[in-house]
């Protein structure tokens, strides 16, 4: 390992700033779940049903919206790509506090769908700011700095809503994101490598052949593509083939970065979100079943803690590790957190799969910005930060489901058998493309 590696990344005035501001600007949002939850609650007089239901609208506006926010950076850049966002912010969570809850969960969900994306621009430029293994102690450092945005957010917005203050909480969040995406338009990180003017011809000659291979691609391609390509020209209607092909052709040009490797990255995302939601929930309900609720914040902070550490020494290794081994471990250590009796025995245990926490997802952040290309990398980091965002939606009601059942054991055994299967399929299928890439022949 190689500390000194943080010291050289940290030197590096724009890097230092991005990860500053992105952490300042996640701590609103990181609070609005709380604040939202106890606002339908106590202000509105809702159920926690109704709570969740609203905090679900709001995590499908979000997963819905992350990749075509990023897809807008790539394809407008980040200054005019952020104005939506900037206006949206502020309008909408300033009125959300003030109307009824029919009228909230449409406001909630436009707001995801608009919301500001910093996870995705904060990776996307580390990606082009950093390489090598200054690339990899980046994305530690971000995932670090996350697990420390979510100690401070929901902490801070639990306060502000059981002072009575969910209205003004709410409209906070709103103003202070905005002036975040403000300063990050006035920033303006980089979220492409700049290119060298004598380097144009080999930059179009390097498209041009890409190009040709997209449409070798498209020729070679079996007609059993997506359904919905090959019915929007039926056939009989004119040049039914030609039309067909053309669409196609778009289609694999538009998602020619969307592979099996970086597909498998995105299940990790989906898997490390579910793992760790309904970890959430199996820690409050083992807690709040020994009328313990009040030790809650112990947990979290052994568990946040080994995340922290965990990411730094993950991001001082020379080699990166594969995230479906790391997703892997942590979701069979998960496991054990099931079976034990007292809060301190549970914080200590929290700790083995915690320590794993920011580097699996620092690992799948550097794997999607080493497998994309540049131009389609927000629409892509867009895409992980929605898998992530459904894996979260998943994980909490699936854990939820089992603790109903077979009590909190039952919770952690849930998302941590399913963690363990999915990173069990994906490194076998990773192992077959290998071997069958390995018995291809050479000049094929």
């Amino acid at each position: 390992m190689n500390f000194a590696l943080y010291r050289e990344l940290l030197a590096v005035p724009r890097i230092r700033r991005l990860l500053l501001v992105g952490m300042i600007a996640r701590i609103p949002h990181s609070a609005a779940g709380v604040l939202l939850t106890l606002h339908i609650v106590l202000t509105l007089g809702q159920g926690y049903a109704a709570a969740g239901a609203a905090a679900a609208v709001m995590t499908i506006g979000i997963a819905l919206g992350a990749p075509w926010r990023g897809r807008r950076v790539d394809t407008v850049g980040l200054r005019r790509a952020l104005i939506p966002s900037v206006v949206s912010e502020t309008i909408i969570w300033s009125v959300v506090p003030h109307v009824s809850y029919e009228w909230l969960l449409p406001l909630v969900f436009v707001g995801g769908l608009l919301t500001l994306p910093i996870f995705s621009v904060v990776r996307q430029s580390l990606g082009v700011l950093a390489a090598g293994n200054q690339r990899r102690t980046a994305f530690a450092l971000d995932a670090i700095t996350t697990e420390v945005v979510f100690m401070i957010g929901p902490a801070a917005g639990a306060v502000a809503a059981t002072s009575g203050f969910t209205v003004a909480g709410l409209t906070v969040v709103g103003v202070s994101t905005s002036l975040a995406g403000l300063f990050l338009m006035w920033f303006n990180p980089p979220t492409r490598s700049a290119v060298e003017p004598h380097a144009g011809g080999k930059v179009a000659e390097a498209a041009d052949q890409r190009y040709a291979a997209e449409a070798a691609l498209v020729a070679a391609a079996p007609s059993h593509l997506p359904e919905a390509v090959a019915e929007v020209v039926p056939a009989g209607t004119g040049p039914a083939t030609t039309g067909r092909a053309g669409l196609r052709g778009k289609v694999v040009h538009n998602f020619a970065w969307f592979t099996a490797a970086v597909a498998a990255i995105f299940a990790v995302a989906a898997g490390a979100g579910m793992v760790l939601s309904g970890s959430d929930v199996g820690i409050v309900a083992a807690l709040e079943t020994g009328g313990r609720q009040s030790e809650i914040g112990i947990v979290f902070l052994f568990w946040c803690a080994a995340s922290v550490v965990g990411g730094l020494l993950y991001g001082a290794m020379h080699r990166p590790v594969s995230p479906l081994i790391l997703l892997l471990g942590m979701a069979a250590l998960t496991i054990p957190m099931g079976f034990t009796q007292d809060t301190w025995t549970l914080a200590l245990v929290s700790v083995l799969p915690g320590l794993l926490c920011a580097p699996v997802l620092s690992a799948a952040s550097e794997k999607v910005a080493e497998l994309v290309p540049e131009e389609r990398r927000g629409e892509a980091m867009g895409w992980y930060g929605s898998a992530l965002t459904s894996g979260v939606a998943l994980g909490a009601p699936l854990a939820g489901v089992f603790i109903d059942i077979v009590g909190p054991a039952g919770g952690f055994a849930a998302v941590g058998a399913a963690g363990v299967v999915l990173s069990l399929l994906g490194l076998l299928l990773q192992y077959r493309l290998r071997r069958r890439a390995a018995a291809e022949p050479t000049g094929t």
